[in-house]
């Protein structure tokens, strides 16, 4: 198990490292090994994304989320096992995609920056993820056809919050409103 949490803000809340640091300590049980946040200018607004790690396959510093391409157009963060990462890269590879680490996660991203969306239905395994494009400017979230791996998200005009469980999510919206419009998918 891993966890991830973030959101995009139109503008950015007071506290938003408070709030982030809040909801990654509520996740540290899915990944006591490591955790991770980033931020970064996105679309106009403010992007956070945050991630815990459960040490499984690559248990390096290179596998640490969230996880940039080389080039930084793109970032990650990722929970869950793609079971077959190693035919994927093998075929990555063959394409002139560069690995640094052992680890699916890395794989996954160069497979979405390789495939886009379509990388989807060649992943076998289990899996919630955000990937940002900082140049396409867009977001995308994908979780497995079963939904063994949590993804609960809460969308307003100006936000969207995600994380893989609902109090990690309410940790976000700390000092906000209330409203009960989170969902999982």
């Amino acid at each position: 198990m891993c966890g991830i949490t973030g959101g995009w803000w139109s503008a950015p809340p007071l506290h938003l490292e408070r709030r982030m640091a809040a909801s990654l300590h509520t996740l540290r049980l899915r990944g006591p090994n490591d955790s991770g946040c980033h931020y970064m200018e996105a679309a106009g607004g403010r992007l956070a994304l945050g991630h815990t790690r459960l040490s499984v396959i690559d248990l390096s510093s290179l596998a640490r989320q969230p996880m940039a391409s080389p080039c930084g157009r793109y970032w990650i963060v990722f929970n869950g096992e793609i079971y077959n990462y190693r035919e994927l890269r093998r075929e990555l590879s063959a394409l002139g995609r560069r690995f640094s680490s052992q680890s699916d996660t890395e794989v996954l991203l160069a497979a979405w920056m390789q495939w886009h969306k379509d990388c989807l239905t060649r992943l076998e395994g289990m899996f919630a993820f955000i990937v940002y494009d900082k140049v396409g400017k867009t977001l995308s979230a994908a979780r497995d056809g079963f939904g063994i791996k949590p993804f609960y998200y809460s969308q307003r005009n100006d936000r969207l919050l995600f994380a893989t469980a609902p109090p990690a999510l309410l940790d976000l919206r700390s000092g906000d409103a209330p409203q009960a419009n989170w969902q999982r998918c």
